[in-house]
């Protein structure tokens, strides 16, 4: 009997399994510095604990994404370690913020399968969890990502799930003691608040990042993702190794600071697609278009909602005449974020 891992194949999956993911990660300021080493983020509230303590929070917490891709990493060796793509993002929700010193696992269900016409790859639905050390869940979405048959047989019944197109401005959750009443909008950066956004609004985020293959592969190993395509050249027909798409939605993110300084947490991922894939010497640079605005029930606080799309291109243009995403287009992320009033 082998002792390596080979990762499954889509044959290895039956709706309804639930997936303990290895291996458990204590976080630190450690993480905090080095996720924003590898993208230009510069959001206050994750940045700064004495910001963070005149919002309400008792200090600052880990940045949202840098507890995305913990979890979604964790999950990489039993979901995506034979994947052909990361498909795309749904349900998501950040449930409570995480603070250095928090120890992060994860736990995902298999909730759909759908073989592809040409059999040698299908379609896998997960629902994965993040807890911290006091099983308290910190994050749970839903992703679907193409993954290898191991040979040509019968495939499963197809199951797919079915999903709703957003999270409901009264289903965010806004972090416990968060306040914006005495919010430094010239420590954050820009005047802008809540009110100054208006739904249809796109802005060009205007700046632009070449992605370097060091940092990439940086970044994967430091959320511990084994994906096979971000690391072995010689696992894509074109001998490239494929940037991980959670690079490509920091990026995107750190760069929409510019124009969206004040949306300070993300707490709901409402559907995300990766358009076209990423490759090193790709320039990326991003636009926002505001999709809806809602109050929250907290001081001060409201709910931005916001597509997000990282491109090769220019801002505004994302498909073709025929509905397709444009080849430039590398993400499009449907997003809630928390922002002043």
């Amino acid at each position: 009997m082998t002792k390596t891992n080979a990762g499954r194949f889509f044959e290895d999956y039956t709706v309804g399994d639930v997936i303990t993911h290895a291996v458990p990660r204590t976080l630190s300021g450690g993480e905090r510095a080095m996720y924003h080493a590898l993208y230009p983020a510069r959001t206050a509230l994750y940045s700064s604990d004495e910001f963070a303590r005149t919002c309400g929070l008792p200090a600052s917490p880990i940045d949202d994404l840098a507890t995305f891709h913990t979890v979604f990493g964790k999950t990489v060796p039993d979901v995506s370690l034979n994947a052909v793509a990361n498909l795309g993002y749904a349900e998501g929700r950040w449930l409570r913020p995480v603070y250095p010193g928090d120890t992060l696992t994860s736990q995902s269900e298999v909730i759909g399968v759908k073989q592809n016409s040409n059999g040698k790859s299908g379609v896998v639905w997960v629902r994965t969890t993040g807890h911290n050390q006091r099983g308290e869940a910190v994050l749970r979405y839903v992703r679907w990502v193409m993954v290898r048959k191991r040979g040509t047989g019968d495939a499963p019944d197809p199951v797919i799930p079915e999903l709703a197109k957003s999270v409901a401005a009264s289903d965010l959750v806004v972090p416990e003691g968060l306040k914006f009443a005495d919010y430094d909008f010239t420590l954050a950066g820009e005047p802008h608040r809540f009110g100054d956004y208006q739904v249809g609004e796109v802005i060009d985020h205007v700046d632009g990042v070449t992605v370097e293959e060091a940092e990439h592969m940086l970044a994967t190993r430091l959320w511990q993702n084994t994906a096979k395509v971000h690391f072995d050249a010689t696992n894509r027909p074109d001998g490239k190794r494929l940037i991980y798409g959670g690079h490509v939605i920091s990026l995107a993110r750190a760069l929409s600071f510019n124009g969206l300084a004040n949306a300070q947490m993300i707490v709901a991922l409402n559907g995300g697609a990766h358009a076209n894939p990423c490759f090193a010497g790709d320039t990326v640079r991003a636009w926002s278009e505001v999709l809806d605005v809602a109050e929250t029930s907290a001081h001060g606080v409201g709910a931005i909602r916001l597509r997000l799309v990282a491109t090769k291109g220019s801002a505004g243009a994302l498909r073709g005449e025929d509905g397709k995403y444009l080849p430039d287009v590398l993400l499009d992320l449907d997003y809630w974020a928390l922002m002043p009033v």
